[in-house]
């Protein structure tokens, strides 16, 4: 088998294993060592032989960083962008993503994880961890900042 074959065939394999973008495959091979002109023919061929699709890599990470992360929209686009994928198709791929998803659902979800270690969010000092925590996982500030809110109210003590 020539080289360009070999290429082809370890991308192959390496899109086996589990959904990859152009650019993670395209780096994958050069660390392999393969000429770049057999990486362009092998990513030519595993595209038109759809193998290889940037829109399906996307959504497949998008679901992972969303439901098994309890990441936000912003945080899974900002992740989708670092593996190489345009902007328009991470944006795409979120928009699906998240369109089947109950965002609140999600983030009343983060917000649990975090409680989990202790503390309420009566005392400043956790509320503004766990706000810091939760924009940082890629939440709205305003949607975190209203939950937060209305977390707290509820556990405040009535004096009726």
């Amino acid at each position: 088998m020539d080289e360009a074959g070999r290429a082809y065939l370890s991308g192959l394999k390496l899109l086996a294993r589990r959904e990859l973008s152009e650019a993670q495959l395209r780096a994958r091979l050069a660390r392999r060592r393969f000429d770049p002109e057999h990486i362009d023919g092998a990513i030519a061929r595993l595209r038109e032989e759809r193998a290889l699709d940037d829109r399906r890599a996307a959504l497949a990470c998008a679901r992972t960083e969303a439901q098994l992360r309890h990441r936000g929209r912003a945080r899974v686009i900002r992740h989708l962008e670092s593996l190489g994928i345009a902007r328009e198709i991470a944006r795409a791929a979120a928009a699906e993503v998240f369109g089947q998803l109950d965002e609140s659902a999600l983030l009343e979800r983060a917000l649990e994880r975090q409680l989990r270690r202790g503390g309420t969010l009566a005392d400043a000092r956790t509320a503004r961890r766990v706000f810091r925590h939760l924009v940082a996982q890629g939440f709205e500030p305003d949607r975190v900042s209203a939950m937060l809110r209305s977390r707290t109210r509820d556990q405040e003590p009535r004096t009726d």
